[in-house]
């Protein structure tokens, strides 16, 4: 599976001739907007950081995981990628703050790949369990409107993935956003290294001790 970062919280999954863009976001954040063609796109929730449609050209299949504000239960299959919804909010005072996320949890080669969205909380014993062990795990850091790079630990500890990629954190594109760089969340961390703009993950070569992959923008 090819795993390519293009900023923020969006990411495009490639297994086979499926492809799978995940929280496109929009102008407002500052990164370039790339063009992609997707099979579907993925929407964790409805902010305009992580549900810019316009991103994708062609006719993607859209997967929302909220719908009017709640969750969707999703459970789909797009081109032999199985994708399924764990219900989790936004905050941490059950979306009063800032509504409901979805984290997508994503089926293919063998592999588990979980995108969390913007999770504003550390995870409860249920949503741990319906995620399952992710071999890749795509983790908010920034703090503010997410987990910061503490509660990411937390979480990234409850997981155990076998490699963790950080997201929605400050770069030098959006230097005046209300959230923290990478630095403190690579501080905590074991080891990381730079994977680069896109990585390819194989099953069998799944780090079992989780390691820490920086992928760049561009």
């Amino acid at each position: 599976m090819k795993i390519t970062y293009l900023g923020h919280a969006t990411f495009l999954l490639e297994s086979g001739s499926t492809t799978i863009l995940i929280d496109p976001f929009d102008a407002k954040v500052g990164y370039p907007m790339p063009t992609v063609s997707p099979t579907a796109v993925l929407v964790s929730h409805e902010h305009g950081d992580h549900n810019h449609l316009a991103m994708a050209s062609g006719t993607p299949k859209v997967i929302r995981g909220l719908a009017d504000g709640q969750w969707r239960r999703v459970q789909e299959n797009v081109g032999g990628v199985a994708i399924a919804s764990v219900p989790t909010y936004h905050d941490a005072t059950q979306g009063k703050e800032r509504g409901r996320n979805t984290v997508f949890v994503i089926d293919a080669e063998g592999l588990r790949v979980v995108h969390l969205g913007d999770l504003g909380h550390p995870l409860d014993e249920a949503a741990v369990a319906a995620i399952g062990r992710p071999d890749v795990l795509m983790v908010p850091i920034g703090g503010h409107y997410t987990i910061d790079a503490t509660q990411a630990h937390g979480v990234v500890a409850r997981l155990r993935p076998g490699i963790v990629i950080p997201m929605h954190y400050k770069t030098e594109v959006n230097a005046g956003a209300p959230i923290g760089a990478v630095d403190p969340f690579l501080a905590a961390a074991r080891g990381s290294r730079q994977a680069g703009h896109a990585a390819t993950v194989e099953r069998g070569a799944v780090p079992n001790a989780t390691e820490v992959w920086v992928m760049s923008w561009r």
